[in-house]
């Protein structure tokens, strides 16, 4: 257990040594939820249990979770898919990986993901020069994010329990041919197990990502609106994000299981509407729950994202978001299913749409 705290320790101070670096960097902007498209989340398991799986990952959805987990996948090979649609079908969310155990003691893993809106219409040439509306001039476009994660994963020899993984990560971001923008940058997980208990620690964007945007300024011209600006070229920086998780595993009567977990996640951008809020860091809870039968079938449940909303009368309320999940695994293959919402609506508002997540896993001995 010592040497868990001591590695959380040291991946901490990285982060916020970084986080502390970064005003002092000319030409350069740290917005908050920059690349937050990274923070959607990914896996029906996952996003079935309030996205509480950092402790927990064990197969290919490890490399996006904590690449550490990798070590502790069943099978030599493993891979995993996933297709959401959030708010009502507008954005697509897609997401494949691959991971494969070396040896016992250390695992690689590849992960890709896109979320996009596509078939934008772009209507600036909508009316021709003699003030007709002219359908044929409508062109579409496309907004994605992408990603390609590669992860190693390595058991500690000398720590019983304690395994380590990092990520290499490349970000593309596309705005159609208007501008587009490249990033690299880098994660690291622990993750410690010892009987029933998980201890865990993923440090996303531990050296802080870079993404530099490129404008094409000749998309812009003869339609833009002589009162706005063209964009300018520029780097957008992603501060470090820490989550910290537990879980335990406890066996109940009748061949059943139940696995209780907690994340608790930690932004350095700047001041969020979390429960514990600052300028400084924010704090962000998730608690999930899964009860298990044989290890074939599974009913999961969490909640998480606990914000202040307005009511009526103008005063401010906590609220949190649910979320719900079922999966059944045969032989090698996992059919995860959740729902969930991607935001907390106000109070007296209609209910927020809830996303139907679906996803496979498959493993390879």
């Amino acid at each position: 257990m010592p040497h868990f705290f001591r590695s959380a320790a040291l991946l901490l101070g990285l982060g916020l040594s970084a986080s502390a670096l970064n005003p002092v960097l000319a030409q350069t902007k740290t917005p908050k939820y920059s690349n937050e498209f990274l923070n959607v989340g990914v896996g029906g398991r996952a996003l079935g249990m309030g996205k509480v799986q950092v402790s927990l990952a064990d197969d290919a959805t490890a490399g996006y979770w904590n690449p550490a987990g990798l070590v502790n996948q069943k099978t030599k090979y493993d891979a995993a898919l996933m297709h959401s649609e959030l708010f009502s079908g507008i954005v697509k969310n897609d997401y494949a990986a691959f991971s494969m155990k070396l040896d016992d003691k250390s695992a690689l893993g590849a992960s890709v993901i896109r979320l996009g809106v596509d078939d934008i219409a772009d209507t600036r040439n909508l009316v021709n020069e003699y003030g007709y509306i002219d359908y044929d001039k409508i062109r579409y476009f496309s907004v994605a994010d992408y990603a390609v994660l590669l992860s190693y994963a390595r058991q500690i020899g000398s720590v019983e329990g304690l395994q380590v993984g990092a990520n290499a990560k490349v970000v593309y971001r596309n705005i159609g041919s208007f501008a587009d923008a490249w990033g690299f940058g880098l994660d690291a997980g622990l993750q410690y197990q010892r009987n029933n208990w998980r201890l865990a620690l993923m440090a996303r964007d531990i050296t802080t990502t870079y993404n530099v945007w490129t404008i094409h300024r000749d998309q812009f011209e003869g339609s833009a609106n002589a009162l706005d600006n063209i964009p300018e070229n520029s780097t957008e920086i992603t501060l470090p994000l820490f989550v910290f998780g537990a879980s335990r595993l406890v066996q109940l009567p009748g061949e059943f299981t139940a696995l209780a977990a907690l994340d608790l996640e930690l932004s350095t951008d700047g001041q969020r509407n979390t429960l514990v809020s600052s300028k400084a860091v924010n704090l962000d809870p998730r608690a999930g729950l899964e009860l298990g039968y044989k290890n074939l079938v599974f009913l999961r449940g969490g909640i998480g994202n606990v914000q202040q909303v307005q009511t009526f009368t103008g005063s401010e309320a906590w609220k949190a978001q649910p979320s719900l999940g079922v999966g059944v695994a045969l032989s090698s293959l996992r059919l995860d299913l959740a729902l969930a919402r991607m935001a907390v609506e106000k109070l007296g508002q209609s209910s927020q749409p809830t996303s139907i997540i679906v996803s496979l896993g498959y493993g390879l001995k």
